[in-house]
């Protein structure tokens, strides 16, 4: 089982990046869990060195818990919203996105985003995260397509999604270590040959990836 974290950059209700993930924990394939981070605008402003508690040791705890993080963000004033980088900022002082897959969902049209996954790339590149560009996709929505339980009705998003989730999934599956089989661990006539494991092409959404 796969364990997604789910973080939306805006602390708007209604917002369109969070309905988008809220779509994501619904149409998630069986073989992936999410949980959704909802807790964005009650993070305290990050303090160097300071120990986490309370809602911090929270957000630190399900980054820990993850396998794989995705993100969805607006952009305010060129750049990332200030609540999004505060909780950056504490994951990376706490090395917590480190050698995780990491990957991010736009919602909007090429153009109104584009500072906001930048810096966001650049943020997960010096926390050490792995950021996977074939799971990165853009579908843009409209504020209409949400209903009225916060759910996006797009089946464009919904076949989106599924696939960068799996994609997330593949990618840890690839990088975790091969049990050796029993027979290689006790035979003395065969030789040791380590499995290098599939190589198989990369998940590509079909005219998705910006």
């Amino acid at each position: 089982m796969t364990r997604v974290l789910l973080i939306s950059g805006s602390t708007r209700e209604g917002s369109l990046h969070t309905a988008a993930l809220r779509t994501a924990a619904r149409f998630a394939p069986p073989e992936i869990t999410t949980t959704r981070y909802e807790d964005l605008r009650h993070l305290p402003a990050f303090v160097p060195g300071e120990l986490p508690t309370g809602p911090v040791a929270e957000l630190r705890s399900l980054a820990d818990a993850a396998d794989a993080v995705l993100f969805s963000t607006p952009e305010y004033a060129g750049s990332l919203p200030g609540s999004l980088k505060n909780l950056l900022d504490w994951l990376v002082d706490g090395g917590d996105l480190g050698g995780k897959p990491a990957a991010w969902l736009s919602v909007v049209r090429p153009g109104l985003d584009d500072g906001a996954r930048a810096l966001l790339e650049s943020v997960l590149d010096h926390a050490g995260a792995r950021l996977l560009r074939p799971a990165c996709v853009r579908i843009p929505l409209e504020m209409a397509s949400i209903d009225s339980a916060g759910i996006v009705t797009d089946d464009r998003l919904h076949m989106a999604l599924q696939d960068m989730l799996q994609a997330l999934a593949r990618a840890l599956a690839d990088s975790r270590p091969r049990p050796q089989p029993s027979w290689q661990a006790h035979s003395s006539v065969y030789p040791i040959v380590p499995d290098q494991g599939p190589t198989g092409r990369p998940f590509i959404w079909p005219g998705g990836v910006s």
